[in-house]
């Protein structure tokens, strides 16, 4: 039986496995990320506000730990529910005006095509990301879409290994994560797989090449990079 926060389709599995970061990576949300934290900002009465580039400046894992960078200062508790509640609906009220990244799906079809079983790993809410990804024609490639339980308080890392464990192979072998932050290189490192960055917007394409992950301007790009490590 599957494990209940884990959606698979039938697609037999091959020596090599992708998996896909969702958010700024197979799919492209960066734009209302953006509106979102400044949503979020505003509820609070921070004197700040964000653009992209600013995003980029600043983003980093926890993520209240980003929002104490953009205030220089700690968030107190209270805020932090007011900026982490804010920021969820206002992204769920924009959700609408992103989409998948302009080649994700001629990559996933690519990857496919070049015999590699693929899986989409979230942070995002798992109820949320299912459908999501049903709704643009993504799931029928995968073997797994996983995304985070936030009872649970995931880091990236943990839910990266829970996701290995349970794919229907050993995931540790011939297996590249394929995501656009930090957090997903030292997830991949933690759980003992490979990385491939794909400059989807959440940090500086220098600040990308500086970790010595090879990075990728197109998810494409990305999978050739990854069936070449």
């Amino acid at each position: 039986m599957l494990a209940p926060s884990l959606t698979k389709s039938c697609i037999t599995v091959d020596p090599m496995h992708l998996i896909w970061d969702w958010n700024g990576t197979l799919f492209d949300d960066n734009h209302i990320v953006v509106e979102a934290v400044n949503a979020s900002l505003a509820a609070i009465r921070a004197a700040v506000q964000i653009d992209a580039d600013g995003y980029r400046d600043h983003y980093q894992r926890p993520v209240r730990t980003f929002y104490d960078v953009l205030l220089e200062r700690n968030v107190t508790d209270d805020e932090w529910e007011t900026v982490n509640t804010t920021f969820h609906d206002s992204y769920m009220d924009m959700l609408h005006l992103a989409a998948p990244a302009a080649d994700a799906h001629s990559a996933t079809a690519y990857a496919r095509e070049r015999g590699l079983s693929q899986s989409i790993l979230s942070m995002w809410t798992h109820d949320l990301l299912v459908p999501t990804v049903a709704e643009h024609g993504l799931t029928g490639l995968m073997i797994a879409v996983r995304g985070s339980d936030s009872a649970r308080g995931d880091r990236k890392a943990d839910l990266l290994t829970r996701h290995l464990d349970e794919l229907p192979m050993n995931g540790a072998i011939n297996t590249v994560l394929i995501g656009d932050t930090f957090d997903d290189a030292a997830a991949a490192a933690a759980a003992g797989i490979r990385c491939v960055f794909y400059n989807g917007g959440s940090h500086h394409r220098p600040d990308l090449v500086a970790t010595g992950v090879p990075v990728a301007d197109t998810l494409v790009e990305a999978i050739d990079m990854a069936a070449g490590l």
